[in-house]
């Protein structure tokens, strides 16, 4: 926790727009000491004012986050991911920046309220903000199933969810989604809501189960994060790792799919809406 580890670092910039807002400000600083002209040192200052401002701006607008989100927050933001791996069907980093965030998690709530959703299904939960989120948008009667490959993760989240009136809501099922999936499908488990946020090589798997199964209710919607991963889907393709490769060919294949129609949102890190036509 915090008292054991002051050396642990702000989170860093993992969106286009924070990418962006580094890049300038660096610029702009450089700017400042070189013999560039006036003018041209003012646009580059207002064009990093203009990006650095953006976000501070929607988020001082946008509905303040719950207690328990706020507290579930800080208590990832406070520990020590770095020392920590997941241990499940890949070898990953985690990292803070895991956590969906206070704007993403009331678009989430705003979008279940909107939809009238009782049943959600959520592929990848981290420490629980965004499953948390949705569920404080959900009837009394509503439920929250959450898939994560991480036990300790798991345990992380469902101890945060206790300190939350909602936290009964939220049903957390650890191992690989894909395994968790197929058994809900074989009972005939139904969602109205589907928020994916898990292992970036599998997004078309995720996508592919949930359309022919029963998992996605006939008028089901489906919400898919980081589909625009860092700016890596569409820069040069030298310049994607192979998390940004995945999400650029999930990107096309749900643009092709003629199933399909979706919007492709520049929230965060994106966040793409789907429903079949």
């Amino acid at each position: 926790m915090s008292e054991h580890h002051p050396e642990l670092q702000p989170p860093k910039a993992v969106t286009p727009l924070g990418i962006l807002v580094e890049q300038l400000e660096a610029i702009s600083q450089q700017a400042k000491s070189s013999n560039i002209p006036r003018e041209l040192r003012e646009q580059i200052d207002r064009a990093y004012q203009l990006a650095a401002g953006l976000n501070p701006y929607i988020e001082a607008n946008t509905t303040p986050e719950s207690s328990a989100l706020a507290n579930l927050a800080n208590k990832t933001s406070q520990e020590p991911w770095e020392l920590r791996f997941s241990d499940g069907e890949t070898v990953r980093q985690l990292e803070q920046e895991m956590l969906s965030g206070h704007l993403e998690g009331q678009t989430l709530k705003m979008f279940v309220s909107m939809t009238g959703a009782k049943r959600i299904l959520e592929i990848g939960m981290f420490t629980g903000y965004s499953a948390l989120a949705m569920a404080e948008a959900l009837p009394d009667d509503g439920q929250v199933i959450a898939c994560e490959i991480d036990p300790y993760v798991a345990e992380f989240a469902q101890t945060c969810f206790q300190q939350s009136a909602d936290g009964d809501k939220i049903s957390v099922k650890v191992g690989p989604a894909l395994d968790i999936m197929k058994d809900l499908a074989e009972v005939r488990e139904s969602f109205d809501f589907v928020f994916i946020d898990a292992d970036k090589g599998k997004y078309i798997q995720y996508l592919q189960r949930l359309l022919e199964t029963s998992l996605l209710a006939e008028n089901g919607w489906i919400l898919v994060d980081n589909t625009l991963l860092q700016g890596q889907p569409y820069l040069k393709m030298e310049q994607r790792s192979a998390n940004g490769e995945a999400i650029a060919q999930f990107n096309r294949f749900v643009t092709e799919d003629p199933r399909l129609e979706q919007v492709l949102l520049p929230l965060r890190d994106g966040v793409t809406i789907i429903r079949r036509k």
